[in-house]
This record gives C-alpha cells, structure tokens and sequence, in this order.
C-alpha cells in the first residue's frame, strides 16, 4: 500500500522487535486460582467433576496459545491465500462489509448512531438511570421528527449484562500500523479465555452510520472507562490493516517491513459526521469535549458544526442526590441537545447528496 513518501524506507531493514516485558506462562497452580474464581458459587460444587476436566482443557489451551482454535484458509484476496485465517474475525469482517454496503446505498435510511458513554444505569449498582441516557432520549425524540433509522448504543450495558466486555486495546499500533488489523484480530483469544468482545458488534454499527452522536459524561477530567474502551478500539478503524495473512497474524517483524515499505493509513470510518455533548458537575467538560472532538476529526470524520460539540455542566457543585431535578429545569440544555441532533441530521442529508467541504480534497503530508 503506498502513501507520502512511499519508498523512502523501502531499503530499511526491519528494526529488531524489542522483548522482554512479561512472564509467561503461570504457574498450574496460580492459573487454577484464578479459573475458579469464576465458580466460586457453592451452585457449581455438585459439578465438581465436571470442573476438574474443564479446567484440565482450559489449562492445556492456554499453554498451547490456542488463540483462535476455529480457523479456514484466507482464500482469494488475501495477501497469502494459504494462511488459516480465524473463522471469528471473517464474521466480524463480513458484519463490516453488510454494514458498508447499507451505509453506501444511496436509497437507503440515513442512519444515525447514538452513544451513550456513561457507565451508569438502573439495573446495577447505581439503581438510577444517568442524566447521559436522558440526554440521549432528548436526542432520539428529536430525530424522531426526520425520516432517520436511530440505533441506540449504550455502553452502560458493560455494567449490567451477563458476558458482555469491551477488552483493552493491546497498543499494536506502536510496533507498526500493519499489525493492527481492521476489525481488530486482537480478540477473542481463547486461550486466555478472552471472549465475547463486543467490538465485533460495534465496529460495524459505526460502519453502518453516517452520523454519530456521542454524549458522555466527565470521570476525574476524562472519559469514563466503558467509552474510552471503546475509543482506544477503534484505533484499527483509523489506517488499520484489513488483511492479517499479510503479516501472518500478529509477526512483528513482518508488520515493521510492511510499513517500512510505505503504508497507506485506510481511514475506514472517514466521512461520517458527527456531534459531541459533554457534561459534568464541576470541571474537565470542556477539555473532554476537545478531545473527543479531536479524536473523531482525526479520524476523518466530520464535525456537523458549532452547535454540534458543546459541554455543559449540570447543578454546579450542587448535590449529586438531586441532579436529575436539576436537569428537569435545565430548559435550555434540553434545547441544545435537541438543536445538536437536527445539526446532525443536517449535515447527513447534505453530504449524503454530495456535499463536501473543501478541506476532504487536500491529502495530508503527515497521514499518521
């Protein structure tokens, strides 16, 4: 793949890959330790068996680095036809191709993401729903009104359903951009017991939008871990790999000499719009809200105009037991969300009937 400054490096050797920093693997019985941790419910001791021999397949699959235990061969159109492939990243891969093909088709929907970043809902811990959500139903209400497909993403879903998990991103990007596939091939790893990721359902709801609403509350001046999970994520979806045979999975030696010899940088989400509401209770909203606003821009997507990114706070060092009463007389927040959502929706009818800032036209000397 070619990119400024292509064959600049191309008589470069590939840099030694630096190794050292973890120990692997753990002892039988520290791993024992922490697999029945997950069973420490006296429901599971009639299974006691049962147990053992699960443990027993768990333990030799770990040693064994059964990363992905179901693969086929990649086939035509892949770097390396011959590499066996993991079966569950071609689901993901496919999922993103349907979603493309939708966000393409000019008769179709527009359709609108919403996400909610707050980690907080009802049916755990908090017993209370987040003033994020009800901002996001002002939203939804609001688009309501156009002829728009609205699909709700609520991250708080981590705290509350059973088996759900966005996993950290494993920082591939900084051994060489190749590495880090499209959708990212990081997980699920099986062997370290690393399942049921919901990236592979993500990845292709953002696909499938051609606008995004992002709303999020402030955490300590940052963005609260289940929406910044997600975010380090979706690095893959900003110059990320779409052919893992062409390093052979996850060689660095074969990823620092592909991007040595010039790297194209895929922005595979570029040309969605977007808007951004942050609030908070005392400080860090505004700084939160550049940085979102930054993080997607540099993505390639765009921002739907100065009413679409705005911060806010709500009951200024006031209580937390009576914030949601503070929101109901926020009357003229209620206003900005609502005015965000049909900025929004603005800019998708406008781009998607061929409108297009000036700036997309320029090709950036420094992609990455």
């Amino acid at each position: 793949m070619g990119s400024p400054g292509e064959g600049v490096a191309n008589n470069q050797p590939a840099p030694a890959t630096r190794t050292g920093q973890a120990d692997f693997p753990l002892s039988r019985a520290e791993f024992e330790q922490r697999f029945r941790e997950r069973y420490r419910d006296p429901r599971y001791d009639h299974n006691s068996e049962a147990m053992r021999e699960l443990l027993e397949v768990a333990w030799y699959a770990y040693l064994d680095g059964r990363k992905s235990p179901v693969t086929r061969r990649a086939g035509k159109g892949f770097a390396d036809p011959e590499y066996e492939i993991s079966v569950d990243w071609l689901g993901t891969r496919e999922a993103i191709r349907v979603a493309q093909a939708e966000h393409d088709d000019p008769a179709g929907k527009s359709r609108i993401l919403l996400i909610c970043g707050s980690p907080r809902n009802d049916q755990s811990c908090p017993g209370e729903m987040s003033k994020t959500y009800r901002m996001l139903q002002l939203a939804a209400g609001e688009l309501a009104t156009r002829d728009v497909e609205v699909d709700v993403l609520d991250l708080s879903l981590l705290i509350s359903e059973y088996g759900k998990v966005i996993y950290p991103c494993k920082g591939c990007v900084s051994t060489a951009m190749p590495l880090c596939h499209w959708p990212c091939s990081c997980y699920p790893n099986h062997g370290l017991g690393q399942v049921n990721d919901w990236m592979s359902e993500i990845y292709p709801r953002w696909v499938r939008a051609h606008g995004i609403l992002l709303m999020t509350p402030v955490h300590w001046y940052q963005a609260p871990a289940a929406l910044k999970l997600m975010i380090d994520r979706l690095v893959c979806a900003d110059g990320g790999n779409p052919d893992p045979s062409s390093t052979h999975g996850k060689k660095a030696e074969e990823a620092k000499a592909l991007e040595l010899r010039g790297w194209s940088y895929p922005r595979h989400l570029e040309g969605r719009s977007f808007a951004v509401v942050v609030h908070g209770d005392t400080a860090g909203t505004e700084a939160l809200r550049r940085s979102l606003v930054d993080w997607l821009s540099d993505m390639g997507l765009v921002l739907a105009g100065t009413a679409a990114a705005f911060d806010r706070l709500v009951g200024y060092y006031e209580p937390y037991a009576t914030s949601h009463e503070t929101f109901d007389r926020e009357e003229a927040l209620h206003q900005e969300i609502r005015n965000a959502a049909q900025a929004l929706m603005t800019q998708v009818e406008r781009r998607r009937a061929g409108i297009r800032e000036a700036r997309e036209d320029l090709v950036s000397p420094r992609p990455k």
